[in-house]
This record gives structure tokens, C-alpha cells and sequence, in this order.
């Protein structure tokens, strides 16, 4: 039997916002009926289909990583978000705040992903000019599409503003119907291109077992040893000349 590889997902966001219910039924199609708390994260597993229908085609499996999001486990979800290759940021429809607590979220992660150390700072916000060149996939997930109304749900039909930031898709979800991810359909579509994302930033863009944030850092020493490189020819050249002119 083939070993599938496997990329690893962090959903996150406030707690009581649904990520629970959101992750049982993208995993599995069914709603789940008995949802509960998450205490440190759960974990839950997915057969994705990358690049289905050609000739590139490919299993491989998604571990959807559910992070509790009570205050108080705030200061240890940081053992979380090692070697993240993307992130889902959920939020309440019927709570605003916890559309604008994705900030803290996406810092919190990012933070510890980009090299921040032992624990992540929750207090800090995401900022685009601090985390440029991260290419960390990202999916921003709205629950709970059932309790908004319908001149509500146009006007969250638009992008947020943190999903412009990103460059991310984002998608409204009623996790108490399944037909909201019935194959074919918009949310589908979105979601299977995530994963695509996720699986090609993991696999072909980067080389194995390297975080986009440590190609960074590759790039960067490899165009300062060729800088450092050149100066050292600059130099052994101009020793030469003044050589040749003692002589």
C-alpha cells in the first residue's frame, strides 16, 4: 500500500466560533451532531485529490489541525504551529469581533511560523509589511451563514479586509448543511483550490521539509555569499594592479 504524503492545516480563530463543525464536515460530508469544545487541538484527516482530473493527479493527506481557542490555553497553542503549511481563519457571521480577532490569529501563527521563538505573542496583530515573501496558503471560513439574514448576507458576499490583505479566498459556510460543500459548488471549488495551494507550496515550489520562510532565508544568505563573493575578486583584483605597478 502507497504511503501519502501529507500537509499539515492549522484552523484557527475564537472560540465557540464553529471550527469544530467546519473541520467534521469538510473531513467527512456529514454534519456534526455533537459538537464540543476543543481543549489544546484535534486533529482530523482528509483525502485530497490534487490537481483531480489531470494528468498530475494525486492523493494526498490534509491534517486539518483544530486549535482551541480559549484565553487561557493562550500562552501554549504555540506547540501547534510548527511547520505549518497553511492556515484557515474562522469566523462568527453573527459576531463581528470575531472577524476582527483574525488579526491576532493570523500574527499568533505567523509569528511563530517565521522563526518568533518559543511562544507566540497573541497579543500581537498580523502585519502585512512584517510577514512580506511568507506564501503560507490561507482560507478565511465565515460559520454559522444560517443565523444571518438576507440583507446581511449580501453585504457579507463582499471580501474582508484581511482576506484582501492575504490575497485569500474566503468563503461563508452553514456547517449544519452539508450541501454548503456539495461537490461542484462555489465553497467546493474554493476550498479544493486551497488545498491545491497548500499541497504546491509544499511540494513543487519548495524543496522537502523546507518552510517558505527558511527559503527565504536561503535566498537571502546564498545572494549575500555571492555579493560577499564578488567583493573578494574586486579585491584580490585591485591587490593585483597595485602589485603590478610596484613592479
Amino acid at each position: 500500500m502507497t504511503t501519502l504524503e501529507k500537509v499539515r492545516v492549522v484552523v484557527v480563530g475564537d472560540s465557540g466560533v464553529g471550527k469544530s463543525c467546519a473541520v467534521h464536515l469538510i473531513c467527512h460530508n456529514q454534519v456534526c451532531s455533537n459538537p464540543s469544545y476543543t481543549i489544546g487541538a484535534a486533529v482530523d484527516v482528509k483525502i485530497h485529490e490534487y490537481k483531480e482530473g489531470t494528468p498530475r493527479q494525486k492523493s494526498y493527506f490534509i491534517e486539518l489541525w483544530d486549535v482551541g481557542g480559549s484565553v487561557n490555553h493562550a500562552n501554549s497553542r504555540h506547540v501547534f504551529y510548527n511547520q505549518v503549511n497553511g492556515i484557515i481563519l474562522v469566523h462568527d457571521l453573527t459576531n463581528r469581533k470575531s472577524l476582527l480577532n483574525l488579526r491576532k490569529w493570523l500574527g499568533e501563527v505567523l509569528s511563530r511560523e517565521n522563526g518568533g521563538g518559543g511562544r507566540s505573542k497573541s497579543s500581537s496583530e498580523y502585519d502585512p509589511e512584517q510577514f512580506v515573501g511568507c506564501q503560507v496558503p490561507i482560507l478565511v471560513l465565515g460559520t454559522k451563514a444560517d443565523q444571518v439574514d438576507s440583507k446581511r448576507q449580501a453585504f457579507l458576499s463582499n471580501t474582508s479586509l484581511i482576506a484582501e490583505e492575504c490575497g485569500a479566498d474566503e468563503f461563508n459556510l452553514d456547517c449544519l448543511s452539508a450541501k454548503h460543500l456539495a461537490p461542484g459548488s462555489t465553497n467546493s471549488v474554493k476550498l479544493t483550490r486551497f488545498f491545491d495551494k497548500v499541497i504546491f507550496r509544499r511540494f513543487y515550489q519548495y524543496p522537502a521539509r523546507d518552510s517558505p520562510q527558511k527559503v527565504i532565508e536561503r535566498r537571502q544568505v546564498s545572494r549575500e555569499s555571492s555579493q560577499f563573493g564578488a567583493n573578494s575578486q574586486d579585491r584580490r583584483r585591485l591587490t593585483s594592479q597595485k602589485s603590478f605597478h610596484m613592479d
